[in-house]
């Protein structure tokens, strides 16, 4: 499968900061993960869950930080 480039042209938020999980999501993420680190099985449920918060983390961080380098760029 080939990659694809497309372009979106939109409004950053001023506030990087809502580029992240939210608080409760983020404190579910983190007991999912400290489960599976003591060693404890994860239902199938809960492993699903924690590979797409984990995916949607990844994402936002990713999208936080082409949005502080397009800041950077713009104010150059």
């Amino acid at each position: 499968m080939m990659s694809q480039h497309v372009l979106i042209d939109l409004e950053m938020p001023a506030d990087l900061d809502k580029f992240r999980l939210p608080k409760g999501v983020d404190e579910r993420l983190q007991y999912l993960l400290d489960r599976q680190d003591r060693g404890e099985a994860l239902t199938p449920a809960e492993r699903l869950e924690a590979e797409g918060l984990v995916i949607l983390a990844e994402l936002l961080s990713l999208l936080r930080l082409r949005a502080q380098r397009a800041i950077q760029l713009a104010s150059n």
